[in-house]
């Protein structure tokens, strides 16, 4: 017995108790010599003469609550400081032990209470104390559960909704996460398209022109970035240094070289015009002197 309801050095006495529950401490039945040779059981020397004195046979489990309510007769002395859960199933373990800490104060001469910490009423001190140890991926979801004070389920009864509650959860996370790797997949086989199934370009200037004028088309199935990627690609840049630049890089560098294009276009117009008008002027001085 000292071996399976020994506490544990530096384990909380709530936590000590709820694991001597789970191991079947209420199906443990003493009589006072007996429990006079458990000797340092709970490592805790007002706790342990309190269980040596106990008298009456009983439940090794009752042993312990009234052990431990005669060393600490207040409630508030009486610690169950979890810190931050960081699990679902550590959050239910913080709430069991709340319920450990309600059933040692009960009053002992209501015969009809239960010493079952899963059969204790979730009061709403009880759910605030969760809730603020819960961390903030769950502190916010937790604050809107809430039910009337004539409809309190019990601890077990919560822990039930808490565990659906995470497994909806997981489903959700695990679909996003799913749906994240068949874009990734996707993302890849398309780049895989672009690198080794692209159209090789023609270095012929007249295919070049046809090629550009049905570029729109070409271009039209295609995502923004495959766009940008073929544009750089056909006005001659070099492709490996654009390889894993952001889309952003590469939409820039197309908007510079197409005020290059416009540049051009409108360098060749300027120059066109006064050719022209030279031609012009010639032509009537050669007219002038034949009639001459």
């Amino acid at each position: 017995m000292r071996k399976d309801f020994g506490r544990c050095i530096g384990e909380q006495l709530v936590t000590w108790l709820l694991r001597c529950w789970d191991s079947g401490a209420n199906c443990v039945e003493l009589d006072g010599r007996e429990a006079k040779r458990l000797g340092s059981l709970a490592r805790d020397a007002g706790i342990d003469k309190a269980i040596a004195d106990g008298a009456q046979s009983n439940s090794l489990w009752r042993h312990l609550l009234s052990a431990v309510r005669e060393r600490y007769p207040f409630k508030e002395e009486l610690l169950c400081l979890p810190g931050k859960w960081t699990t679902m199933e550590k959050g239910i373990q913080y709430l069991r032990e709340l319920a450990v800490q309600e059933v040692i104060y009960e009053d002992p001469d209501l015969g009809q209470t239960s010493k079952d910490p899963d059969e204790v009423r979730c009061t709403r001190p009880m759910w605030r104390k969760f809730v603020r140890s819960a961390p903030s991926s769950y502190a916010s979801s937790l604050a809107i559960m809430a039910w009337k004070e004539d409809e309190e389920p019990t601890v077990d009864e919560v822990a039930k909704q808490l565990r659906q509650y995470e497994e909806s959860l997981s489903s959700s996370l695990q679909a996003c996460v799913s749906a994240v790797e068949k874009l990734s997949e996707e993302f890849h086989q398309l780049e895989e398209r672009l690198f080794f199934s692209a159209p090789v370009q023609s270095s012929v200037p007249a295919i070049r022109g046809r090629r550009s004028s049905t570029q729109g088309r070409r271009y039209g199935g295609y995502s923004p970035r495959a766009t940008l990627w073929f544009y750089l690609r056909d006005h001659g840049e070099d492709m490996r240094k654009w390889d894993g630049k952001s889309t952003a890089t590469l939409e820039a560098r197309v908007r510079e070289l197409q005020k290059k294009t416009i540049g051009k276009k409108g360098f060749s117009e300027k120059f066109a015009a006064p050719t022209s008008s030279r031609q012009s002027f010639k032509h009537r001085n050669k007219e002038d002197s034949d009639q001459d």
